[in-house]
């Protein structure tokens, strides 16, 4: 009975330990956040009413500026669209997410957001026309892109071969001022190349999880060693 005990002990730490670690190195990959907003808000091409939804970057290696809003339970996409290095001195110690002002009774427009333990945030570009009037509303310089180029709402792109998405990422953005002028958009904005992240983000959330870790790898070097030892007795 004790070693069939062990065999599970064993069974579930393994399993336990192989759940556990793809997960931490797939929520830094795709920088997974859960956002509630209270009320409608606005992203690039359309308004979100109030609800809970999934930001995530798009599942590309070679560009880390691709984001994609899903559902809370992440089985539909409402939005894939374009953002720029939102670069900061000091890491954030936990999620941020920045809002531009909007006149009286509009919803507000999301500016940027920026995952824990890293430098650099994620700008949201709007299209040409969007980003004039929240340029002139908050007096300050607001990435944009070609109107025409804006993202589709009735289907989003799933996937970064997409001739729409290719397309974006390949368009040579500018920048709205709130006097009515398009400039480069390196005249107003710190642009960063923004790597792929190489180890899990230095926050205090990734404390509990090396704990857990740690317990279960322990766990199952003793339930492993148990196993030997049984076994050599049964031997004899």
């Amino acid at each position: 009975m004790n070693h069939v005990k062990t065999k599970v002990m064993l069974v579930l730490g393994l399993a336990v330990l192989s759940a556990v670690l793809p997960r931490a190195t797939a929520d830094e990959w795709d920088q997974k956040t859960v956002f509630t907003f209270s009320g409608p808000v606005e992203i690039p091409g359309q308004v979100l009413p109030a609800g809970t939804y999934v930001f995530k970057l798009a599942d590309s290696p070679s560009d880390r500026n691709i984001v994609q809003v899903f559902s809370k339970d992440e089985r539909h996409l409402f939005a894939t669209f374009l953002a720029i290095p939102d670069y900061r001195l000091q890491p954030a110690g936990r999620t941020i997410i920045t809002f531009e002002e909007r006149p009286a009774g509009s919803p507000e427009a999301v500016k940027a957001w920026l995952y824990p333990g890293e430098n650099y945030g994620h700008e949201f570009v709007y299209p040409k026309p969007k980003a004039l009037e929240l340029a002139k509303v908050n007096n300050t310089p607001v990435p944009s892109m070609p109107a025409e180029l804006a993202p589709n709402t009735l289907q989003p792109a799933t996937t970064m071969q997409e001739p729409n998405v290719l397309e974006l990422s390949n368009s040579e953005l500018k920048a709205q001022t709130p006097t009515e002028e398009e400039v480069e958009i390196t005249e107003v904005f710190t642009m960063v190349v923004a790597a792929p992240p190489e180890e899990l983000p230095k926050t205090a959330s990734s404390i509990p999880l090396v704990g857990v870790v740690g317990l279960l790898s322990l766990a199952t070097a003793f339930a492993l060693a148990l196993v030997k030892r049984e076994y050599k007795h049964g031997q004899n």
